[in-house]
């Protein structure tokens, strides 16, 4: 195979890749704990969060902050808990993951 017709497959690859490792990191995390990619369970569906966000301007900061701080009263009164152990780039990640959902 030619170098060039490698370099459009990597990057054709690429996007997948990255998708496979978003979805694959709110396993890892735990997310699925509390919350299912397109229903709801103890939180909202990851489809819902991204729905409800969709038009904010400032929704992923918002999303990445609310992973690792937590907060209540978003969704009703059940509350969200601090992942800590979320890095501040692993929470970006998941909160674009997230919001592509939509």
């Amino acid at each position: 195979m030619k170098p060039t017709s490698l370099l459009v497959l990597a990057g054709l690859l690429l996007p997948a890749a990255a998708a496979l490792a978003d979805d694959e990191l709110y396993k890892a995390k735990n997310c699925m704990a509390c919350h299912r990619v397109d229903r709801n369970s103890l939180g909202p569906s990851f489809k819902s969060i991204a729905t409800r966000h969709a038009d904010a301007k400032d929704a992923e900061v918002m999303l990445a902050k609310k992973i690792r701080e937590g907060g209540v009263g978003v969704w009703g009164q059940v509350p969200m808990p601090a992942q800590p152990q979320v890095s501040e780039a692993e929470s970006a990640t998941l909160a674009r993951w997230i919001l592509g959902l939509k």
